[in-house]
């Protein structure tokens, strides 16, 4: 057990400290009472004096991390009214959780003004006032407290009740960027960045948008435009493929002549969509029950379909047979069979189907 530490334990959202003791990597710092517990990598002796050093790079930028959120959480306070009620710092990103809805329009506002806060290079105090300066002080806190209370201030822009670690002024975050947000238990949850932070986010995000730019052969400003091109050249020829393909099961189910009974057909390839469209075709077409299966030693999909009847107890027996599964409505079943091609077809074929194995 050391008699101090330097070490910053998990908690109040913040990840702990790593570094080393001696020649131990410390992996991890946990409070368990009045304890504070290091992990290492390996024992250190009883009794020995031990020299310490912390992963400064990464305790920085949660220093970053953890200011800029004190700004953000008390400029949506102040503008808005609403709480911090939880939030989280990791390697990638610092998510926030506030108890009421924000617009972009409102995002972008705190954005900057965080922004501004880190422009004019405010002192960042951290204090314990007395217990009747704690009474009048109008801090943020999840919840009231009571004794030594730590207060971080941020001057003009929050005053919060704080345990953990933060830069000594606001120039040090170096900027503060929201990167998302989304509605989460009847308020938003915020995913920002901060420092060192946001600038590895930014590097990625040109990375993504310069592949996306060569790939469209656009600028990066016009890569918005040339995608939503794609997506309606890409919409159109789905349509024309679906028109197309309406035909071809058209004019298979002409092959087999009109009302033809009951009909099983193997067609190879098809997705449940397809198989459902050739189905509901065929079935128009023979005047009695269509079956279409797809598949291979795997088993088959299956779609069945009649436009006057139920399919149901057909499809109920052979999911019963060939350990199948599916449903659906009366004139419609879907599923899976796990029976092979031949036993397939002996069963539908004694059940009075006509076995086409492809059209």
């Amino acid at each position: 057990m050391l008699d101090r530490t330097a070490f910053y334990p998990e908690g109040g959202g913040q990840p702990a400290d790593r570094g080393v003791l001696n020649f131990a990597n410390v992996l991890d710092v946990q409070e368990r009472g009045n304890v504070i517990v290091h992990t290492t990598d390996k024992p250190l002796a009883a009794g020995s004096a031990v020299s310490g050093g912390i992963d400064w790079t990464r305790r920085f930028a949660l220093m970053q991390q953890h200011t800029g959120e004190h700004i953000v959480s008390g400029l949506i306070h102040r503008l808005f009214g609403y709480d911090n009620v939880g939030f989280h710092m990791s390697a990638d990103a610092l998510t926030v959780d506030l108890n009421g809805p924000l617009s972009p329009d409102d995002l972008s506002l705190a954005e900057n003004l965080a922004n501004e806060a880190v422009v004019r290079d405010l002192p960042v105090r951290a204090f314990y006032p007395s217990a009747e300066e704690l009474e009048t002080l109008p801090y943020r806190s999840k919840k009231k407290l009571t004794g030594r209370v730590r207060i971080v201030e941020v001057p003009g822009y929050d005053v919060c009740a704080c345990c953990g670690t933060h830069v000594a002024r606001t120039g040090r975050i170096g900027a503060v960027k929201l990167l998302s947000s989304q509605r989460y238990k009847g308020g938003t949850r915020l995913t920002m960045a901060c420092g060192f932070q946001a600038l590895r986010d930014y590097d990625s995000r040109l990375r993504q948008v310069s592949a996306v730019s060569a790939l469209f052969s656009a600028k990066p400003g016009e890569i918005e435009r040339a995608a939503e091109r794609l997506l309606e050249e890409n919409e159109d020829l789905k349509r024309r493929a679906d028109r197309l393909q309406k035909e071809i099961f058209e004019r298979k189910a002409a092959l087999l002549g009109e009302k033809c009974g009951n009909v099983l057909v193997f067609e190879p390839g098809l997705s449940p969509e397809e198989l459902r469209k050739f189905a509901l075709i065929l079935a128009g077409r023979c005047g009695g029950a269509a079956a279409v299966l797809s598949g291979g030693a795997a088993g088959y999909r299956y779609a069945i379909a009649r436009h006057t009847g139920d399919v149901r107890p057909l499809a109920k027996e052979l999911s019963g047979l060939f350990s199948g599964r599916g449903g659906g409505a009366k004139e419609l079943v879907q599923g899976f069979v796990a029976g092979d091609g031949a036993a397939l077809a002996a069963y539908f074929e004694s059940r009075s189907f006509l076995i086409e194995r492809k059209l």
